[in-house]
């Protein structure tokens, strides 16, 4: 009898790493339900509470990220990277996987490099339109490089590079029919008559989105517009702690775990410009105005955004513009019922469907 097939995923630390990471452990077990699937992560991290939420097994490392104003605090950080280094290298020993994946994040690299060392064959999704330094070594040793934009060829061997696109959560697809936007009314109280824009800050929030919100109330409150909007778990409880009351049709929430019932109802979103989120935007084809996040390396979110505002698939607002052009923009463009055809239109075009499946075909060859 052939034993299953055994397959650690490896990273994590935002949604954009996660979210894609159990899309594939998903179509994983739906093609091979025997499968045995181990998550690796880091300690303290998002995966460590979303991957066993999902009923998956996730070990987490102490791995942390460089601190590049502080470097005495790098001495801290070596410690735990050794440690993460020799932790890993015994869950490769003792798991004894068929395949190592890794979908970027602090856990990754130690991971990936015991696998190797180990002769295992490693796979990486790289979600972004232009590659972090730790992809572009691991890439040196990986059998296959799943991207989700052209022209990777600048970071990668054009050899091991696969274009499937990055996956998405699997509840969104039902977003586009139009069934749930009576219930996405009810759930949060919205009306159905009026124009929806959802803001999206990420889970922990964005700043300067809400600082866009905050000051344009006035303007919100005299629109005919309403809003949903992601504050992210850092900033919610300040925002409704402010004494002046927010408008009617303002409605702010800590996190929305329904994404599928906001996007039915949002007739325009405003996003920062992570990889995952935006291949989410052109899957369900919805017109988007990007405010790419400075805080990044290599300023990718900037890069990913235009990608799209190349091809008229988006709009883009500079971080430093935000407070004071967003909302008013946004605005407008949600009224503007051909600029919105338009938007939506064009990012279509740039959708990869059945993005998880795609790599777990790239899996099984690597692994067959």
């Amino acid at each position: 009898m052939k034993k299953p097939f055994r397959i650690i995923i490896s990273g994590g630390g935002t949604g954009g790493h996660i979210f894609p990471a159990l899309s594939i452990a998903n179509a994983l077990k739906n093609r091979y339900p025997d499968a045995e699937i181990l998550f690796v992560g880091a300690l303290g991290r998002m995966e460590m509470e979303k991957v066993p939420a999902a009923g998956y097994k996730i070990i987490g490392l102490p791995v942390v990220g460089f601190d590049r104003k502080n470097w005495l605090k790098n001495l801290v950080v070596l410690w735990k990277l050794y440690k993460s280094i020799a932790l890993a290298k015994k869950i490769i020993r003792d798991f004894q996987p068929d395949i190592a994946i890794g979908v970027g994040g602090y856990a990754s690299s130690p991971v990936l490099k015991a696998a190797t060392q180990k002769g295992i064959p490693t796979l990486l999704q790289e979600q972004n339109s232009y590659a972090g330094l730790t992809n572009k070594l691991l890439a040196q040793k990986a059998v296959k490089i799943c991207v989700a934009y052209e022209g990777m060829e600048q970071f990668f061997p054009k050899d091991k590079i696969v274009l499937t696109g990055n996956p998405v959560r699997q509840d969104l697809q039902r977003s586009v029919s139009g069934e749930l936007r009576i219930e996405a009314c009810q759930y949060w109280g919205l009306d159905d008559t009026k124009k929806t824009i959802l803001i999206l800050g990420g889970s922990l929030g964005a700043k300067t989105l809400n600082e866009s919100v905050l000051n344009n109330v006035e303007m919100i409150r005299l629109s005919d517009v309403q809003i949903l909007w992601q504050t992210g778990k850092y900033y919610y409880k300040d925002i409704m702690a402010v004494r002046r009351p927010l408008p009617l049709n303002l409605f702010p929430l800590e996190f929305i775990s329904r994404m599928d019932l906001a996007y039915s109802i949002a007739d325009l979103v405003i996003s920062r410009a992570g990889a995952g989120s935006i291949s989410e935007f052109c899957l369900l084809g919805k017109p988007v105005v990007l405010v790419p996040s400075p805080n990044v390396a290599e300023n990718h979110q900037t890069k990913n955004a235009m990608a799209l505002v190349k091809k008229d698939a988006a709009i883009l607002v500079a971080d430093k513009d935000a407070k004071t052009d967003l909302i008013p923009l946004a605005l407008q463009i949600v009224e503007d019922e051909q600029k919105l055809e338009s938007l939506s239109d064009n990012i279509l075009k740039l959708a990869l469907p059945d993005s998880a499946d795609k790599i777990v075909d790239e899996i099984e060859k690597i692994v067959k």
